[in-house]
């Protein structure tokens, strides 16, 4: 079991079910407003009760995935001034999975019974109510994300340092030496500055030109 749970948090779930939870839920809520405009389409009915059924799965889902299922370094090096808003986001989490599960038992006993039938209105407020309040709390996950980056790659670097950068005992002779080579300027001037070979000297006159030239 720990390890099908560690699995599970590699794989980062929590982004791709708050996208499932808000959408399911948003439009669960647009599709009831307009059958209530239209109520010979009752089909328009079902699908909105189908779907708040999904989106109060999908809102567990959710809370899952950014609770248990959320890579422990996450929390390792979020900044102080992001503390606040995470309590905020997991404190609205946990009560919206139990307001949309009781809001999705609340759908079904409308369709199912009939006097549960006159509460319509009072559920329709409620139900667009709470989809404003799960709203509130994707913004404050992209503050999270966006402004202070939790549960990005530069976040989990910061978590996560070096033993010799942690601990201040890096070996000097460990840190790899980069040989720059000079500009091209200075390696023409160190060129011209360098000395030619000296001439070779002429050769010594030969006794026959020497005495040639004395006899003349």
């Amino acid at each position: 079991m720990a390890n099908v749970l560690a699995w599970l948090k590699t794989l980062q779930l929590h982004p791709v079910a708050d996208h499932f939870t808000i959408a399911l839920l948003i439009v669960a809520v647009l599709i009831d407003l307009a059958a209530s405009l239209a109520p010979t389409r009752m089909w328009l009915r079902y699908m909105a009760l189908t779907l708040i059924v999904l989106g109060a799965v999908a809102t567990a889902a959710s809370w899952v995935t950014g609770g248990k299922l959320q890579p422990s370094w996450v929390f390792k090096a979020i900044p102080p001034e992001a503390k606040a808003l995470m309590h905020r986001h997991a404190q609205l989490g946990n009560i919206l999975m139990y307001v949309f599960a009781a809001l999705a038992i609340w759908r079904i006993l409308i369709q199912a019974l009939n006097f549960m039938a006159r509460t319509r209105t009072i559920y329709l407020i409620v139900a667009v109510i709470a989809v404003g309040v799960i709203s509130y709390q994707g913004h404050l996950g992209a503050e999270l994300v966006y402004d202070y980056g939790v549960g990005t790659a530069p976040l989990h670097v910061i978590a996560t340092p070096t033993p010799a950068l942690s601990t201040g005992l890096m070996n000097p002779a460990s840190i790899p030496t980069v040989t720059v080579p000079p500009p091209a300027s200075a390696a023409s001037s160190a060129a011209s500055s360098i000395p030619s070979p000296a001439q070779s000297p002429p050769p010594p006159a030969t006794p026959t030109a020497t005495a040639t030239a004395s006899k003349t």
